[in-house]
C-alpha cells in the first residue's frame, strides 16, 4: 500500500473516484453511454479523426462530478483528478503527458528504461516536456509470458488503471470478476487496447467493446483529466498536419508500393499497411499500395527472403524502428550483403527505413505520421534524415510538418 491509511474494503477508493452503476461490475458492464455511437471505420485517415459523440460523456447531474465514457469500461464518473495512474502501453502513457498529467504515471508494462526511452525519443524535440520515469513499477511481472500481478495492483494504489481491462483479462489467471475488485477495492479502469489491430478481445467483454481511433481514444480519455482543451488544441495541430499531407500528396498512381514489416534473423514478420486500428495510423493517411495486399497476414505471418522478392516494395517500413528494439542500419546493412535481399528494390533504392511504434498516443502520432511523410515523399514533404539511433531526428524549422512549439505549449497547459 501507499500509506493513505484508507481501507481497501470500501465501494469506492478516498472517495473521490467513483464507477458508474456497474460500469465494471461483473456481468453487468454497460457498453458505453446511451446513443453512443457504433465503432468508426478509419477515422484516422479523415481530416479531424475524433468521435461525435465524446462530449456526452462529459456531462453528470452532479456539478461537483464529472463523466468519460470509453469502451470497453463504459462510462466512469469522477469527483477529482487522479494523482496516481498505472499505466500499462506506450499509447495511454502519451496520453498522460499529452494532458499534462506525467508526473502521476507510477508504471508501465515492460521495462520503463526502454519504454520511457522510446517516448523521450520523441518529446526531446518538444521544449519543456520530460518525463521522470526512472522509478516506475514494472507491471508485467516478466517471469512466464505476460502477466499482470494483482497484489502489486494493490500495492501501488492508483485512483486510476489507465488500462484495458480486457487486456488484463486475456492474461492467465484473470477472470472480468478479477478486475471488477480491482476496481471496487483500488480504483477504476479506463483503457482500450485491442482496438490496435482491431483484435478479438476475451469473450467476457466482446458484447461492451467497440473499436476507437487514437484520437478518438484521446478524445475520450480527455475529461479524466479535465482536458478537453486540451485535446481540442492538439486536434487542431493533426488537423493542420494532415492538410498539408492531402496537399502535398502526388496522384495515386505514383505513389510508391510499401512494405511494413519488422526483419528477424533472416525473416520477415508483415503488417498490412492499410489495416484498421491505430497501429498503423502513420500510415494510413498516404494511401499506398499495400505490397501485401491480397495476403491474408495475421501474427504468424512471416516470409523468406525470396518471397519477399516476389513482392519486391519500393519502400519497407520497419516497426519499432525508432528508439526501441531494432537497429534498421543494422538491418540494411543484412539485406544488403545478402545475394537475395541485396536485390529488393527497397534495398537497391536504399529506402529502408525505422517506422514507428505502434502503441501510439496522439504526441507520438504527430511525430510519427510526419516522419511517415518524409519516409515516402521525400520531394513533396522534405527529407527524412540519416538515423542511426538515439531522438527523433532533428528536423529544419522549415521542413516541419507540424508545430512543435504549439504541442508544446498545450502539454504544458498553455491552451
Amino acid at each position: 500500500m501507499n500509506g493513505t491509511g484508507t481501507s481497501k474494503t470500501g465501494s469506492t477508493r478516498r472517495g473521490y473516484l467513483r464507477r458508474s452503476a456497474a460500469a465494471v461490475a461483473a456481468g453487468g458492464l454497460l457498453a458505453g453511454c446511451a446513443g453512443e455511437d457504433a465503432p468508426a471505420d478509419d477515422a484516422d485517415s479523415t481530416a479531424d479523426g475524433t468521435a461525435t459523440d465524446a462530449a456526452d460523456a462529459t456531462a453528470t447531474d452532479d456539478a461537483d462530478s464529472w463523466g468519460a465514457s470509453l469502451a470497453p469500461v463504459g462510462e466512469v464518473t469522477f469527483e477529482s483528478e487522479p494523482e496516481s495512474v498505472a499505466v500499462y502501453d506506450l499509447l495511454h502513457a502519451d496520453l498522460a503527458v499529452a494532458y499534462g498529467r506525467a508526473d502521476a504515471v507510477n508504471s508501465l508494462g515492460f521495462d520503463a528504461a526502454v519504454d520511457g526511452a522510446t517516448l523521450s525519443a520523441y518529446y526531446e524535440r518538444l521544449d519543456g516536456v520530460e518525463t521522470d520515469w526512472g522509478d516506475l513499477a514494472q507491471l508485467n511481472d516478466g517471469n512466464s509470458g505476460v502477466n499482470v500481478d494483482a497484489e502489486l495492483l494493490y500495492e501501488l494504489d492508483s485512483d486510476l488503471h489507465l488500462i484495458d481491462p480486457a487486456l488484463v483479462t486475456s492474461f492467465d489467471g484473470w477472470e472480468r470478476e478479477d478486475t471488477a475488485e480491482i476496481a471496487d477495492n483500488v480504483g477504476p479502469w479506463f483503457g482500450n487496447y485491442f482496438s490496435r489491430t482491431h483484435g478479438e478481445p476475451p469473450a467476457a467483454w466482446a458484447d461492451a467493446y467497440e473499436y476507437h481511433t487514437v484520437w478518438e481514444t484521446a478524445e475520450r480519455v480527455a475529461p479524466v483529466f479535465r482536458a478537453e482543451d486540451r485535446y481540442e488544441a492538439l486536434a487542431e495541430v493533426r488537423a493542420d498536419l494532415l492538410a498539408t499531407i492531402e496537399e502535398g500528396l502526388p496522384p495515386a498512381s505514383e505513389r510508391p508500393t510499401v512494405a511494413v514489416t519488422i526483419f528477424m534473423d533472416g525473416t520477415f514478420y508483415p503488417t498490412a499497411a492499410n489495416a484498421p486500428g491505430y497501429a498503423t495510423a502513420h500510415v494510413r493517411p498516404f494511401g499506398v499500395e499495400d505490397a501485401f495486399a491480397g495476403e491474408e497476414i495475421t501474427f504468424e505471418t512471416s516470409y523468406d527472403y525470396e518471397a519477399m522478392l516476389e513482392f519486391d516494395p519500393d519502400v519497407i517500413l520497419h516497426p519499432y524502428g525508432l528508439a526501441s528494439y531494432y537497429s534498421v542500419p543494422d538491418v540494411r546493412t543484412t539485406l544488403s550483403e545478402h545475394a537475395v535481399g541485396s536485390e529488393l528494390t527497397a534495398v537497391a533504392e536504399d529506402r529502408v527505413y525505422p517506422s514507428g511504434n505502434p502503441m501510439q498516443g496522439p504526441i507520438v502520432n504527430l511525430f510519427q505520421t510526419e516522419m511517415t511523410a518524409k519516409q515516402l515523399f521525400p520531394e513533396r514533404f522534405g527529407a527524412w534524415p540519416e538515423y542511426d539511433g538515439g531522438p527523433y531526428p532533428e528536423i529544419p524549422a522549415e521542413e516541419r510538418l507540424f508545430d512543435r512549439d504549439r504541442v508544446a505549449e498545450v502539454v504544458a497547459g498553455d491552451v
